[in-house]
């Protein structure tokens, strides 16, 4: 039975920057960092700007202990004005379904961002949610030190 989970917070920076951030590949391996490391499967980097596609990574836990692979699966589904949505409609070594919707939206002096997810891996969907929980939460927690820094990779 597949399971959703879905967290949100504000980060202080405009929907445009954080809309240009999020289309890179540098965010997500920032994002990731400490918790997951993404490794590009097939000797090619990944875009410095991504596109829609399917890009398959090798995922390492905490940088170094090999978990499998992942595709991501690019989408960029059409803004209504307002929210802008990026999609990862992905899947895994040991899951079925990793359908990714990022939202971002203006609120108040910065943006409202939204991980969305809903998972599918068979017998191992609740600790593969309960591990979601934590990952978005980490990448929530490094988007705002992020903008914070003025959006300084380095820091």
């Amino acid at each position: 039975m597949p399971q959703m989970v879905r967290l949100t917070t504000h980060i202080p920076a405009s929907p445009d920057k954080i809309w240009q951030e999020l289309q890179t590949s540098r965010l997500l391996q920032y994002v990731a960092r400490g918790l997951v490391r993404f490794v590009p499967a097939g000797g090619k980097a990944f875009p410095d700007v991504w596109t829609e596609g399917r890009y398959k990574a090798w995922l390492l836990l905490f940088g170094f202990f090999p978990i499998g692979w992942q595709v991501i699966g690019l989408e960029f589904p059409p803004s209504d004005g307002q929210h802008k949505r990026l999609r990862d409609n992905g899947c895994g070594w040991l899951i079925r379904t990793w359908d990714h919707l990022i939202t971002i939206a203006p609120e108040g002096e910065g943006t409202r961002y939204t991980d969305e997810v809903r998972i599918d891996a068979g017998w191992l969907t609740v600790p593969v949610t309960l591990f979601a929980r934590v990952f978005y939460a980490h990448r929530q927690r490094r988007w705002l030190k992020l903008a914070n820094s003025g959006f300084d990779y380095q820091g």
